[in-house]
C-alpha cells in the first residue's frame, strides 16, 4: 500500500530531488533554519552567510550571536534559530572536530540520540540532518505526514512523531534514497494539494483517500 501511494506521487510530482544544497554541512545549516519557516527564506539567509564567508562551522562558532542573528534575519524566530546554530557548532566541534566523516560514521541510534541532546533540536530537525546530511536510513516525518496519512485512514489525528516514523520504517524497505524522496513526495502533496483546507479536485492520492472531509469532484 505505502509503495503503491509513492508509485501515485512519483507520477505526479516526479522525482523531488531534494535536499537542495551545495553540501552535506549547508543541508545541517538549512535543516536547522527550516523549522516553521518559508523554504525560500532558509535560501536567503544561507547565501547571505556564503557571501559573506560565514558557512563554515568556526565561522558561525565565533561569529557574535547578535550578529549571526542578523544575518539569518529573513527566518522567523531568528535570534532562536542562531543560538541554535550555535549550539550545534559547539557540539560539532567539542565532540566530533568539525569533521561530517566523523560524526556519520557514528551508530545510527547513537548518533540520534546525541542530537537530540543539543539545545534546540527536536526529532525532525534531527532527522532530516541524519538523513538528508548523512545519507543514513531514518525515515523523516512531519506536519504534512500526519495529516496526509489522517486523511487517508492510517492513524488518528493525535498520532506522535515516533508512532509514524516506526509505522513507515516498518513498512518500507530500509532504502535511504526511498525514505529522502517519500518525504519529499509528501512535502510537495502537502504544500500543493492536502492542505488545512485541502484542494481535493486533482489530488494524485484521490482514490486511496478515506477522510470524511474530502471534497467532491
Amino acid at each position: 500500500m505505502l509503495m503503491n501511494i509513492y508509485r501515485c506521487l512519483v507520477a505526479h510530482f516526479g522525482p523531488r530531488n531534494w535536499w537542495p544544497a551545495k553540501s552535506s554541512f549547508e543541508v545541517i545549516v538549512g535543516a536547522i533554519l527550516a523549522q516553521a519557516v518559508a523554504w525560500r527564506n532558509v535560501e536567503i539567509a544561507i547565501t547571505r552567510l556564503e557571501q559573506e564567508g560565514l558557512l563554515s562551522p568556526r565561522a558561525i562558532r565565533e561569529l557574535p550571536l547578535e550578529e549571526l542573528a542578523d544575518y539569518i534575519r529573513s527566518n522567523r524566530y531568528y535570534r532562536m534559530k542562531a543560538k541554535k546554530l550555535k549550539a550545534f557548532m559547539e557540539f560539532f566541534h567539542e565532540r566530533y572536530h568539525d569533521s561530517l566523516a566523523e560524526l556519520f560514521a557514528q551508530p545510527v541510534d547513537k548518533l540520534r540520540r546525541e542530537l537530540l541532546g543539543v539545545y534546540g533540536l527536536g526529532p525532525e530537525t534531527v532527522d532530516s540532518i541524519l538523513l538528508y546530511a548523512g545519507d543514513l536510513p531514518v525515515f523523516v516525518v512531519d506536519a504534512y505526514t500526519r495529516r496526509v496519512f489522517h486523511r487517508l485512514g492510517f492513524w488518528g489525528p493525535n498520532v506522535t512523531y515516533t508512532e509514524m516514523q516506526r509505522f513507515f520504517q516498518r513498512h518500507l524497505p530500509l532504502d535511504v534514497p526511498l525514505y529522502n524522496d517519500y518525504h519529499a513526495q509528501i512535502v510537495a502533496l502537502g504544500h500543493s494539494y492536502c492542505r488545512e483546507k485541502p484542494r481535493c479536485g486533482r489530488c494524485p492520492l484521490d482514490e486511496f483517500c478515506q477522510w470524511e472531509g474530502k471534497e467532491e469532484k
